[in-house]
């Protein structure tokens, strides 16, 4: 009777997560699925219009390829990068530096931050025309009067930078598996003859590869999502050219600047789409560099 009454105990405990759930996520997935089907401007009643919107977005939408442009561009070069800094930065407060809970907190600031509205606003200050780059950049003699963020071929790689700099999570994440690495597995390597990268590249990193993966996956799904960044910076049209015009910055414009929710709606699911099959990608690549025993 007692086992009887903790199941249903944990059930209610369970139901406050179901209901936001059901009611938070999938019932809004399932409407945005059924919109994308749909002409919807969110002041009148839906008009079911088959893949139409589909279809628009590879033979009528110019912005379309050029949002898929910039946010590849993005994801490809921010999130290697991101992970490098992370795991470098994790071997370094794995040496048992002083103060590493300081550290560890400092650095863990910037993720807590780097999306937000405030930030952005900075970052745009930085690299202005008149921002901090390039008063730093004349002091030391070299003339610089452009605006980095307003520059077609420099403007994402502002982005990039800033994403890059938000380290701090997955920096946290490396640090705590390099620490569950066996020492005694560390130790008889060293009394093999084995160097210190040896250690690193033969021991370390295969046995924290699951956790690589785990970041590298997470890391990829949240650059697809940014959002933020892009519409403080760029004033929300997407910069010049659309140098900044990333796939959820279109979506919001084509929702709810343009009142095409259909619309947006379809661009949505195209984009999870795109999520999917790069995990998937990634998930089937990782057979050959994770480790799991």
């Amino acid at each position: 009777m007692k086992k009887k009454g903790d199941k249903y105990a944990g059930y209610v405990f369970l139901l406050p997560w179901l209901i936001g759930f059901i009611g938070l996520t999938l019932i809004p997935m399932g409407m945005s699925l059924y919109y994308s089907f749909t002409n919807y401007n969110l002041l009148s009643a839906p008009q079911f219009v088959g893949l139409t919107n589909y279809i628009k977005m590879f033979t009528s939408d110019y912005h379309f390829m050029n949002a898929l442009k910039v946010t590849f561009i993005y994801v490809f070069a921010s999130v290697p990068l991101q992970l490098l800094a992370s795991l470098v930065l994790a071997f370094i407060l794995n040496k048992g530096v002083k103060g590493l809970s300081l550290f560890r907190a400092a650095f863990y600031v910037p993720s807590l931050l780097g999306g937000s509205v405030a930030i952005s606003i900075l970052w745009r200050q930085i690299f202005g025309m008149n921002g901090i780059l390039n008063q730093l950049l004349n002091a030391l003699g070299i003339e610089s009067t452009i605006s980095w963020v307003a520059n077609p071929n420099t403007a994402v790689w502002t982005l990039i930078v800033l994403r890059v700099w938000q380290f701090g999570s997955p920096m946290i994440i490396f640090l705590a598996a390099i620490k569950q690495v066996p020492q005694e597995m560390l130790e008889a390597a060293a009394i093999d003859g084995a160097s210190k990268f040896q250690r690193t590249i033969r021991i370390m990193l295969p046995m924290i590869s699951p956790i690589i993966l785990f970041n590298l996956i997470m890391q990829i799904i949240s650059a697809f999502k940014v959002f933020t960044e892009s519409y403080i910076i760029s004033g929300g049209n997407g910069g010049v050219l659309d140098s900044l015009l990333f796939y959820t910055l279109h979506i919001y414009n084509e929702g709810f600047g343009k009142m095409r929710m259909g619309y947006a709606s379809a661009l949505a699911w195209f984009l999870v789409l795109i999520i999917a099959v790069l995990t998937a990608l990634v998930f089937g690549v990782s057979k050959k560099f994770v480790h799991y025993d």
